[in-house]
C-alpha cells in the first residue's frame, strides 16, 4: 500500500510540473513566478491530500478515530475516548491536532490570532458540549515575540458527546465536524478539515478505546483545575494594574517554575510582562492592563499556568482563577508636606470670601448688630462673635461630613482613585467651570436662598447669633458658593481628618473679621465703603477658577490619551454647559416672567446633561493604533497579518466621523481582535513626505483613504472614502471568502 502510494504520488507531481510549464509557455515572464507559487502551492495541497487518503486508510477503519487530514503544518483528525457508545450516556471526543515543528495554534482568548473552533453536523438528538481548553502556553515565533497563547506539538482538544437514550442499538453513529485553526510560525496560514468519526452502538459499558484513551486521560490532567481547598485568590486594580494575590496555604509544591497568568477574556495585556514575587503562603502577581480589553472589568477570570505543576494534592499544571477585581483606596494624595500650604490657601480663601458682595457689607452690620444687642457690654460683643463663628464652623464641619460621607460610598462603586479617575477630574472641571461663570456674572446663584438668609440675621440673643452665623452663612451668602469648589477637591484628595481640618480653617478665614471686630469694635469704621470696587473684584476672582479648569483639562488629556476623540468631546462639553449657564442666568433668573422662567430652567437642565453625556470620559474602547511606514506595512505582510491603514488628519472631518461610525462598532473591533488585526495610522495632520508620497502612489492627493490588506494577498483592498461599520465588515467577510 505505501509504494502504491508513493508512485501515485510521485505521478501526479510529474502530471501537475508538466501543467505548469505548458502554462507558462507564452506568458508574460513577470507573470509566471506568481502564478508558478500558486500551483506549487496547489500542488503541495493535492499531494498531502493524496498521501493523507493512503496513509490514514487503515485508521478509518477503526472505530474511534477519523480519518487525519493534514493542512500546511498542521494534522487534523477526530478521535474518541471511548471504542462504542451507549445510549443516553455521554462520552468524550477529541479533535487531535498535530503541530509541525515550531508551529502552533490557538487556544480560547488567542492574544493575536484566531482560536481554532469546531462546528459541528450531529444526528438527530445529539448534543455537543463547548471545547474544553488545556492550559495554554506563551506562543512565539522565532525570533523570540510573543505571539499569543496556544499549543505546540501534538493536543487534544476535549468535547462532550450526549446522545439520546432512544439511540437503536446495533447500529453506527458518525459524527461530523468543519474544524478551524490559524496555524503560525513567523507566517500565519489559515487551515480547516471536514472531519467525521463513526461509532458503533451496543448496550454494555463501553471500553476504552486502546489507541486513544489513555492521552484523553492525560490531557484532562492539563485541563485548568479549581483552586484546591484552602487556597484563595483575590485580585485588586490599581490604576492600568491588576495584583493577583495567590494564597496556598503553605500547600503549593515548593518551586513552581515559569508561572504565568492567561487571561481568557483578554483583560490582561498579553505582551506586558508580568512580575511575580514570592511572598508568605503564596504569590502576587502584577498585571497590565490591556488598553483593547474591557477596561472596567470587575472580574478577573482566566488561568495560571506552572511548568512544574502545583504539587502532588494540587492541579498538575494549571489553576483556574475567577474572582471579583477590588477597586484599591488610593492613598492619600495629600501628604504633610502639602497640607500645610494648602492650609494657609484655605485660611486665604476664608478671608477672601468676605470681600465678595453679599457678603462684605454684612460685616460692619453684623458686628453693629452684636453691639446693639450687648449694649455697652463689650464681654457680651465678644460672646456674640464667638457664637457667629461657631455657627460657621458647625456649617462647615456638617458640609465636610456630607463630603466625606460620599466619597467613602463612592470608593464602594469605585470612586477611589480621586484626580486618578478621569471621570472625577471632568466632575471637577465641570463644577469650577459652572461657579467661574457665575463669579463672572453669566447668572446669579441663589437669589431666593439670600431672601431667606436676610429673615435669619433679624433673630435676636446668642442663638440668633449661632443660627446666623451657621445658616446665613451658607444661605444668606450663597456667592461663597464658588469658593466652596476648592474645598470639595480639598475635601475628596485628602484623608477624612485632614478634610476637616481644611474645612475648618476656611471657616476661621471666613469668620475671622466677625471675631476681630467684635473684640475691637471701633475698627468697624476702618472698613472700606461698598462699592463698584467689590463687583470687579469678584468678576476678578472668576480667572483662577478657570485656570483651575485649564489645569483640569490638561490633566484629562494625559488622562484620555489613548482614545483621541476625548479631549474634542471635552472641549465641546465646556461649551453646552457655559451655554446652559447663560440660559438659565437670561431666561430662567427669578426676576423673569413665570413661563419664560420654567422654559429657561429647563432649557438649562438640557443643554447641561448634554454636556455632562458628551463630555463624560468612558472607558477606552478604541482599538491600539501604531505609526504607519511602509517597512512597517512590508514586515506585518510578511508574518501572515491582517493589516487596517487610515490615512488621516485631524483637520479632516470626514476622517473622524469614519472613525467615530467604524470604530465606535463593539461588532468591528470584536472582529478586528479575533483576527488580530494590525491598525496603522498615517495622520497627515501636519505635512509629512513620506505620506505624500504613499497617497500619490494610490493615485491620491487628499484623506481620507483608508487599505486593508488580507494575508496571503500582496494588494490591499481600498476602501470607501465614506465608511460605516456595515461596509468594514463586510469587505472583510468578502475578502476572506475570495
Amino acid at each position: 500500500m505505501k509504494k502504491s502510494a508513493a508512485l501515485f504520488s510521485i505521478l501526479l507531481a510529474f502530471l501537475a510540473i508538466q501543467f505548469q510549464v505548458a502554462g507558462a509557455k507564452g506568458a508574460p515572464a513577470e507573470k509566471f513566478p506568481q502564478e508558478n507559487i500558486l500551483r506549487v502551492a496547489q500542488l503541495d495541497d493535492t499531494f498531502s491530500r493524496s498521501s493523507n487518503l493512503f496513509s490514514s486508510a487503515s485508521a478509518a477503519g477503526n472505530s474511534g478515530a477519523s480519518q487525519a487530514v493534514k493542512k500546511g503544518a498542521v494534522t487534523a483528525e477526530l478521535v474518541s475516548a471511548e471504542s462504542s457508545i451507549q445510549p443516553g450516556r455521554a462520552f468524550t471526543v477529541a479533535l487531535r491536532l498535530v503541530h509541525d515543528p515550531q508551529w502552533h495554534t490557538y487556544w480560547v482568548n488567542a492574544g493575536t490570532g484566531i482560536p481554532t473552533s469546531l462546528s459541528w453536523s450531529l444526528p438527530e438528538g445529539f448534543t455537543a458540549g463547548k471545547i474544553q481548553w488545556p492550559t495554554p502556553e506563551v506562543a512565539k515565533d522565532t525570533l523570540g515575540n510573543i505571539a499569543g497563547n496556544g499549543y505546540y506539538g501534538e493536543i487534544f482538544l476535549l468535547v462532550e458527546i450526549t446522545p439520546p437514550a432512544t439511540l437503536k442499538l446495533g447500529t453506527d453513529v458518525t459524527l461530523k465536524a468543519k474544524a478551524q485553526w490559524l496555524m503560525c510560525k513567523d507566517i500565519c496560514v489559515p487551515g480547516d478539515a471536514d472531519l467525521s468519526l463513526t461509532l458503533p452502538v451496543n448496550a454494555e459499558m463501553p471500553a476504552p478505546n486502546p489507541a486513544w484513551a489513555t492521552k484523553i486521560a492525560e490531557t484532562r490532567k492539563l485541563l485548568p483545575s479549581p483552586l484546591p481547598a484552602g487556597w484563595k485568590a483575590e485580585a485588586e486594580r490599581r490604576g492600568k494594574e491588576v495584583f493577583l494575590t495567590l494564597d496556598t496555604a503553605d500547600q503549593a509544591s515548593p518551586n513552581p517554575t515559569n508561572l504565568h497568568f492567561f487571561s481568557e477574556d483578554g483583560f490582561i495585556d498579553l505582551e506586558k510582562p508580568q512580575t511575580i514575587r514570592a511572598i508568605d503562603g503564596g504569590f502576587q502577581f502584577t498585571l497590565a492592563v490591556s488598553d483593547i480589553g474591557n477596561a472596567k472589568g470587575n472580574r478577573l477570570d482566566g488561568v495560571i499556568r506552572s511548568k512544574t505543576g502545583w504539587g502532588e494534592n494540587g492541579p498538575a499544571l494549571g489553576l483556574r482563577v475567577d474572582v471579583p477585581i477590588k477597586t484599591a483606596v488610593a492613598a492619600p494624595i495629600a501628604s504633610r508636606g502639602s497640607l500645610i500650604p494648602t492650609l494657609f490657601l484655605a485660611l486665604i480663601g476664608g478671608l477672601i470670601l468676605n470681600l465678595m458682595p453679599c457678603v462684605f457689607p454684612v460685616i460692619g452690620i453684623k458686628v453693629l448688630g452684636f453691639v446693639n444687642q450687648a449694649g455697652k457690654d463689650l464681654r457680651k460683643v465678644k460672646f456674640h462673635g464667638l457664637a457667629f463663628t461657631a455657627g460657621v464652623l458647625v456649617s462647615f464641619w456638617a458640609l465636610a461630613g456630607l463630603l466625606i460621607g460620599l466619597r467613602a460610598g463612592g470608593r464602594q462603586f469605585g470612586w477611589g482613585f480621586q484626580l486618578q479617575s478621569p471621570e472625577f477630574v471632568f466632575g471637577m472641571a465641570i463644577f469650577l467651570l459652572i461657579f467661574a461663570l457665575n463669579l463672572s456674572g453669566v447668572f446669579e446663584f441663589g437669589l431666593t436662598a439670600t431672601k431667606v438668609g436676610g429673615k435669619l440675621q433679624t433673630k435676636e440673643g446668642f442663638s440668633g447669633s449661632f443660627f446666623t452665623g451657621m445658616l446665613a452663612t451658607l444661605v444668606a451668602t450663597p456667592c461663597s458658593a464658588p469658593f466652596l469648589a476648592p474645598a470639595l477637591g480639598a475635601a475628596l484628595t485628602f484623608t477624612a481628618l485632614e478634610s476637616l481640618i481644611v474645612f475648618t480653617t476656611i471657616a476661621i478665614g471666613l469668620a475671622l473679621p466677625y471675631l476681630l471686630f467684635s473684640a475691637f469694635p471701633k475698627f468697624i469704621r476702618l472698613l472700606p465703603k461698598p462699592g463698584a470696587w467689590m463687583e470687579t473684584f469678584k468678576q476678578f476672582m472668576a480667572f483662577p477658577l478657570y485656570a483651575s479648569v485649564g489645569w483640569l483639562l490638561w490633566v484629562l488629556d494625559g488622562q484620555t490619551r489613548g482614545n483621541e476623540n476625548a479631549l474634542l468631546n471635552i472641549a465641546f462639553a465646556f461649551v453646552l454647559v457655559a451655554m446652559a449657564a447663560w440660559i438659565y442666568g437670561r431666561f430662567g433668573q427669578a426676576f423673569g416672567k413665570p413661563v419664560k422662567r420654567t422654559l429657561g430652567c429647563a432649557l438649562a437642565i438640557i443643554f447641561l446633561a448634554g454636556g455632562i453625556w458628551t463630555g463624560l470620559p468612558r472607558g477606552d474602547k478604541s482599538l491600539a493604533w501604531q505609526p504607519w511606514s511602509a517597512e512597517s506595512v512590508s514586515d506585518l505582510q510578511a508574518k501572515g497579518k491582517y493589516i487596517y491603514v487610515d490615512f488621516t488628519a485631524r483637520w479632516c472631518a470626514t476622517c473622524q466621523s469614519n472613525k467615530k461610525l467604524v470604530f465606535s462598532s463593539s461588532k468591528v473591533r470584536q472582529e478586528f481582535k479575533k483576527r488580530g488585526v494590525v491598525l496603522l495610522r498615517a495622520d497627515w495632520t501636519n505635512f509629512d513626505p513620506k505620506i505624500t508620497e504613499e497617497l500619490a502612489r494610490w493615485n491620491r492627493s487628499a484623506v481620507p483613504f483608508d487599505l486593508l490588506y488580507v494575508p496571503g494577498k500582496n494588494q490591499p483592498i481600498i476602501l470607501p472614502e465614506l465608511l460605516t461599520a456595515g461596509k468594514v465588515l463586510d469587505i472583510l467577510h468578502e475578502a476572506e471568502n475570495k
